[in-house]
């Protein structure tokens, strides 16, 4: 492969990714004139929320069948085009049922492209490098949800709701023409011999497919560990702008801008030092990502904790801060682990698994428990107190385990 082919796939993948989280976040930014305008109630305008994600990760499993097996160039081509094609179609939509469907198409095609990417990258890049490319790609999601809340606002306000779908959407038509031009890596490229070589174990039933990833501790250890991390990065997400103007008296903009730029901030320097940390921590350690993960949750949780119990607003707010960075610190290496723990036939699959996992017992329903213990106890402060950072303890608790195994194994070698 030519040096230069890495580097430009890499780029291609990280802007389509990028415009993937712009295109999710839109339509948040858009909520106001577009319950107007189509005469929605709030309840209609969550369950819109929830069609994305509904097509998103109950569709991921079977573009992680197909991952593993054709490919992928055009698999992921396909997922942008749909993904694009239903956010210019968000546009059109003159009624609930319409926007529903479209925003399902929008979740149906990020699906295929959420799957599979990841595992192309990894294919692109030998180990020693494949860390920092994984984070490189994985810094679109603080940027690309920023510009969607950014772009989606100035749009709607200047040009309508619809406008801001249609030029949200056609950037990843275009882009995705590029992908024709990549020479897609043969599965395992990069890896060592004896690696490249494995074969996922045989599978002959479809649920079996996915069960046999159970027959990786690494993988499980890491997944569930990610599981809680997200379950608390849901609700600490949902909540934490009303938790800064129920609390601490913040108005909702001031409250919003104030958590906006500290999302942008801290995931672009935090999953920056904790990729490169990561690498280099790996190449003198084999338990460098392990330890990069513990981190993250043994300093995420304390720092949540703070951010909910302290009674000062400036202190809350750098606790919220240094949680949001703590957080961010894990993003590298936990895709990198996703990938690297099970065989290389076996990457889509494992990132089909991780997606599905990871909102279905996570942050799928954590912004509403959070809110059914507010409710019951009259208090949002005591809500997040104790639910959130109980969930980061949950997650360092499997990551020190992942931990140990590794320690384990690497004495036992």
């Amino acid at each position: 492969m030519k040096p230069h082919w890495p580097v430009a796939a890499l780029l291609a993948l990280t802007g389509l990714n990028l415009l993937d989280y712009l295109d999710r976040q839109v339509l948040a930014a858009v909520l106001t004139p577009l319950k107007d305008e189509l005469h929605l109630s709030d309840a209609q305008l969550g369950s819109v929320a929830a069609a994305f994600m509904l097509g998103y990760f109950l569709t991921a499993p079977i573009f992680g069948w197909l991952g593993d097996r054709l490919p992928r160039k055009w698999l992921i081509a396909a997922g942008v085009i749909v993904w694009s094609l239903g956010t210019v179609l968000s546009g059109q939509a003159h009624g609930y049922g319409a926007l529903v469907c479209f925003r399902v198409l929008v979740g149906f095609g990020e699906a295929s492209f959420g799957t599979i990417s990841p595992g192309w990258i990894a294919d692109l890049f030998p180990p020693a490098r494949r860390n920092n490319a994984i984070s490189i790609f994985y810094l679109a999601i603080p940027i690309g949800s920023a510009l969607g809340y950014i772009f989606g606002g100035i749009m709607a306000a200047r040009y309508g709701w619809r406008t801001a779908f249609l030029w949200a959407g056609v950037p990843g038509l275009v882009l995705a023409g590029v992908l024709f031009w990549l020479r897609e890596p043969a599965r395992g490229e990069s890896e060592p011999a004896t690696e490249a070589a494995g074969e996922a174990p045989p599978a002959t039933e479809a649920s079996g497919l996915y069960r046999d990833l159970l027959h990786y501790p690494d993988y499980v250890l890491v997944i569930a560990g990610y599981v809680a991390q997200t379950f608390a990065m849901g609700g600490f997400a949902f909540w934490a702008p009303t938790f800064l103007h129920r609390v601490h008296g913040l108005d909702l903009e001031a409250a919003g801008k104030f958590f906006g730029s500290s999302l942008v901030l801290t995931g672009l320097t935090a999953t920056l030092i904790g990729g490169f940390l990561a690498t280099t921590w790996q190449r003198r350690s084999a338990t460098g990502y392990a330890w990069v993960l513990l981190i993250s949750a043994v300093g995420a949780a304390p720092a949540a904790f703070a951010a909910f119990a302290l009674h000062d607003l400036a202190a809350s707010k750098a606790a919220l801060v240094t949680a949001m960075f703590f957080l961010f610190l894990s993003t590298g290496p936990v895709n990198t682990l996703i990938l690297e723990t099970v065989p290389v036939l076996m990457r889509a699959r494992a990132m089909a698994a991780s997606i599905f996992m990871i909102h279905m017992f996570g942050d799928l329903w954590s912004p509403q428990f959070v809110g059914w213990i507010s409710d019951r106890v009259g208090d949002l402060r005591v809500a997040a107190l104790w639910v959130l950072p109980i969930a980061l303890v949950v997650s360092a608790a499997f990551w020190a385990w992942y931990l140990q195994h590794v320690r384990s194994r690497r004495a036992a070698d």
